[in-house]
């Protein structure tokens, strides 16, 4: 009888000693847990160093990696409330608009105008879907999809906020290194302040409302109150990107809505790995950079870009951060059956 073989998947040592800060007692088992954390960030606030290197062009795609990041960021937290966006171009608009009207109409500086374009662009998304808050799944989707749509053909035939042409000359920026390390820092700080908040006692009402909404109801809790502040929470980093890119540009006009602001940020989230939001944030290092290295093969790259995203998902379908933490955290072994 042939000896039967599987593959057995084990903790690693290191890992089980060190499930509670309390229990470290090296300073190998305290470079395990930090090594992860640490190491991303340096290379992430290394790389606008390296302009002269690299070049300026691949610096810049940094600048707008990070502006679908926080995307991917916001659409995450929503889905972490069982609110399942098509929309987060509605984010980006909303805060690209604002900004730009105070900054064109009202002659508002950069630095009042990104700040209350952020505020500003979260309380108007939170107010719009506050009606809508009660649907779930395919049809909240639906209803997200639709609202940039809306907005892009209002302010199209109603000829506000610039009509079909926009507002442009807006105030630059004033640095480089302002340009390249604010982005950078505002993906840091969403990254450590979501992973923060879904972990405490207030993400596990969020989290529990994802998965039963009955349940949480039971506890005479405002489910509603909960899911209209979690949309004004990820909306503020959804808002900033389109904010602070409308200083960038020094343009703001209806591509602030375009498809592409609703699409990219979701599939950068399935990519990288739902629920974890450093998935996210590493899908968009992944699929922007892709993007603008296949750019060289004109149409073709469209077709190169989807085969790559499509053998990724198919094949690591619990998304790549998840993978790489199992790798990292565990191991295999092949041993007998039986």
């Amino acid at each position: 009888m042939a000896v039967q073989y599987r593959k057995e998947r084990l903790d690693r040592g290191i890992k089980a000693r060190c499930e509670d800060i309390f229990a470290l007692t090296s300073n190998r088992e305290m470079l395990y847990l930090l090594l992860p954390r640490v190491v991303p960030v340096i290379v992430l606030l290394s790389f606008p160093l390296l302009k002269g290197v690299v070049g300026l062009y691949w610096v810049k795609v940094l600048v707008i990696t990070c502006s679908i990041g926080l995307l991917a960021l916001s659409w995450d937290l929503m889905a972490s409330v069982g609110l399942v966006s098509l929309g987060q171009s509605l984010f980006f608009g909303a805060g690209a608009y604002i900004t730009g009207f105070l900054n064109h109409t009202l002659g508002w500086p950069y630095f009042l105008t990104i700040p209350c374009g952020t505020v500003g662009g979260a309380l108007f998304c939170a107010l719009l879907l506050l009606p809508v808050l009660r649907l779930r799944g395919v049809y909240f989707a639906i209803v997200t999809l639709t609202l940039p749509l809306l907005l892009t053909r209002f302010i199209e035939a109603s000829k506000i906020l610039g009509g079909n042409e926009g507002l442009s000359s807006l105030s630059p920026l004033p640095h480089l290194w302002f340009e390249l390390y604010v982005p950078v820092l505002a993906v840091l700080v969403g990254l450590f302040t979501f992973r923060r908040l879904i972990n405490e006692d207030y993400g596990l009402v969020l989290q529990g409302i994802r998965d039963n909404d009955l349940a949480v109801m039971s506890g005479a809790i405002n489910i509603y109150k909960f899911k209209a502040q979690a949309v004004f929470i990820a909306g503020l980093a959804g808002a900033f990107s389109g904010a602070f890119m409308t200083h960038y540009y020094q343009f703001v006009g209806m591509p602030a809505f375009a498809l592409d602001y609703s699409i990219l940020p979701l599939t950068c989230a399935v990519l990288g790995g739902v629920g974890t939001f450093a998935g996210p944030a590493l899908g968009a290092f992944i699929l922007v950079p892709l993007s603008e290295a296949l750019r060289a093969f004109g149409t073709l790259r469209v077709v190169f870009y989807s085969a790559i995203l499509i053998i990724c998902i198919v094949g690591l379908p619990e998304g790549i951060f998840h993978y790489i933490q199992r790798k990292y955290h565990q191991f295999e072994r092949t041993v007998k059956v039986g």
